[in-house]
């Protein structure tokens, strides 16, 4: 049986799955001619690990298999490979409840007649160092000082994440959970590592994908539940202005789930979170009822 570990390993001692063999530390290398470790080529999916099972297995590999094949990446090694990598390192690590994170890069260019091949590694990790530490009252959300536009690459995960990470960085200087992205034009698209919702008059509003943001996985779970619970949403575009005048504002993303916003830019606010509240409640219940039913990994072709 699968336990979680109590003391999870610094960084550079963990265990890391990649290209089939299970290393540690020192040992957990790539090559300096992969192109993703050479120049960013790289796409990433992080999901949830829920009693040692990871959670809409198929949905993450679906987005990572076809983002590699509109970006003209090899093949990737198979969705069953992948699946069999991270079950070995969960039993290595010893982790049920965790943040796993698969990357498939370009690999190393081809030479001699020899077709290139991705190259592809998981690392997991305990899922308690990946929550935001949001107070009781909601988590704390700042906006990017910097202007913000996706570019044709915004709705694929890559690992060329340089943007979004200075946006997060900015968060932790101002001890915040998240940052949310703004464009030049003042459309707020979403935040660093999340996707943004605002209710307004019992309406769910959140950026659509035409503006270029990723298409979270956690996004479309809850645009599902609000269906499925006659909770109206729709995609439309928001402002600073906007949430201003807003019900409720929550974030979404695999690992965090949904959470209420109760701070923006260092200002406690009175939102409401019966909506998010309701969301939550209800993707929690969907988690259940598919960890119950074993519904982990059928692979995707």
């Amino acid at each position: 049986m699968i336990a979680d570990s109590p003391r999870p390993r610094r960084t550079l001692d963990r265990w890391v799955w990649i290209d089939g063999d299970i290393r540690r530390g020192e040992d957990a290398v790539l090559s300096v001619f992969d192109r993703g470790a050479r120049d960013g080529e790289g796409l990433l999916e992080t999901l949830r690990i829920y009693g040692g099972e990871p959670y809409q297995w198929t949905r993450h590999l679906e987005r990572l298999v076809v983002s590699a094949a509109e970006l003209g990446f090899p093949v990737p090694p198979s969705p069953r490979f992948l699946r069999e990598g991270l079950a070995q390192l969960l039993v290595r690590t010893g982790l049920a409840e965790a943040a796993a994170r698969i990357t498939v890069t370009r690999g190393i260019p081809g030479g001699g007649g020899r077709r290139a091949r991705t190259g592809a590694w998981i690392e997991v990790e305990p899922i308690a160092a990946r929550l935001w530490r949001a107070s009781g009252s909601g988590a704390r959300v700042v906006y990017s000082r910097q202007p913000f536009e996706p570019g044709p690459l915004g709705r694929h995960k890559t690992t060329s994440r340089l943007a979004y990470h200075l946006a997060r960085d900015q968060a932790r200087a101002a001890r915040a959970d998240e940052a949310l992205l703004v464009s030049k034009d003042g459309a707020v698209l979403e935040g660093s590592v999340s996707n943004l919702f605002a209710v307004e008059a019992g309406v769910v509003r959140t950026p659509p994908l035409s503006l270029g943001i990723l298409p979270g996985i956690a996004r479309a779970t809850v645009l599902a539940l609000c269906a499925d619970s006659g909770i109206d949403a729709e995609e439309s575009r928001l402002t600073a202005r906007d949430l201003e005048q807003v019900d409720e504002i929550f974030m979404t993303n695999s690992l965090q789930e949904v959470v209420s916003v109760g701070e923006l830019e260092g200002r406690s606010r009175a939102f409401s979170t019966a909506v998010a509240d309701r969301l939550r409640s209800a993707y929690a219940t969907l988690v259940a009822q598919e960890i119950e039913r074993g519904a982990v990994p059928p692979t995707v072709a």
